[in-house]
């Protein structure tokens, strides 16, 4: 049995939460361990509880690194939510004292600005980089090189379904009220779709007008959440390239709000992704595995 002792921060974003680790100096739980560690400090009622663990860590080529695992133990590639709390987190314990910083990530670069009052950050807006619709890309098994606004079988119903990349795997289905949608069935079947060979991130997303929408996530690894970050990017993104939605939207989830705003790069559509993210409480662990 292995035994590791250490301090972690629990935090959320608009009620996503995380087990927030300092790697930066040592590796606190070895690679090997780190599946097994994570499903366990992420089993609610057992443990601390979370939708999944946050590893701080050393880059070679920028600031520092974010590392993220599903509560799964899954190492997931981008968390929009994740990194707020994982920004916060660098600032407010002096690990970085910048409010600007690069963030290495799976999903490629994430450049983070802070907004600091009182040596604290209240916010933070992070230019979550430019969107891919390329199937090969998702991945996605099927036969068009991109899956924009066309329908997927589900079971018994069929959706019309945006297959979307900010890093990470975004299924978009806008629907006229998504308070109708079952996301305990529908999430998991669609999340789990052969034709989604790593899984998918899903989101139903109502529209309220062209500059604010409401969304709710059943997100890959950790079922339904309170909000997701790469998702409202993708549902805006998504929804501005069809036309529907403005460069500017103001995203309802069921944990609070977010800001995104797109932007057009040599072709492509990107986003920064604006909102807060909360220190819940610090604490120790004897963590036996």
């Amino acid at each position: 049995m292995s035994n590791y002792e250490f301090i972690f921060s629990k935090m959320h974003g608009l009620g996503n939460d995380y087990i927030v680790i300092d790697e930066t100096q040592e590796t606190i739980i070895p690679e090997k361990e780190k599946e097994k560690a994570v499903i366990k400090l992420c089993t609610k009622g057992f443990n601390i509880g979370a939708d999944g663990v946050i590893f701080v860590t050393p880059s070679l080529n920028e600031d520092i690194r974010f590392r993220i695992f599903n509560a799964d133990g899954s190492e997931a590639e981008m968390c929009g939510n994740g990194i707020r709390c994982f920004s916060k987190f660098v600032y407010d314990n002096e690990i970085l004292k910048d409010t600007t910083f690069n963030v290495e990530t799976l999903g490629g670069l994430k450049i983070v600005e802070l907004n600091v009052n009182d040596d604290k950050m209240e916010s933070c807006k992070v230019n979550m980089g430019l969107a891919t619709f390329q199937t090969k890309d998702i991945p996605m098994n099927a036969d068009v090189d991109e899956f924009i606004d066309m329908p997927l079988e589900v079971e018994d119903t069929t959706f019309n379904l945006t297959a979307i990349s900010v890093g990470n795997p975004h299924a978009i289905i806008f629907t006229e009220d998504v308070s109708k949608i079952d996301l305990d069935k529908y999430g998991p079947l669609i999340e789990n779709h052969t034709q989604f060979p790593e899984r998918i991130n899903v989101h139903f997303v109502e529209i309220k007008s062209e500059g604010e929408i409401e969304m709710i996530t059943w997100e890959r690894g950790a079922g339904p959440t309170y909000a997701c970050g790469t998702g409202a990017t993708s549902c805006v993104i998504t929804g501005n390239k069809l036309g529907l939605l403005k460069e500017d939207v103001l995203v309802h989830l069921p944990g609070g709000d977010l800001n995104i705003s797109v932007y057009e790069e040599n072709g492509q559509l990107g986003a920064f992704m604006e909102g807060v993210a909360v220190l819940s409480f610090d604490g120790v662990i004897n963590l036996e595995l």
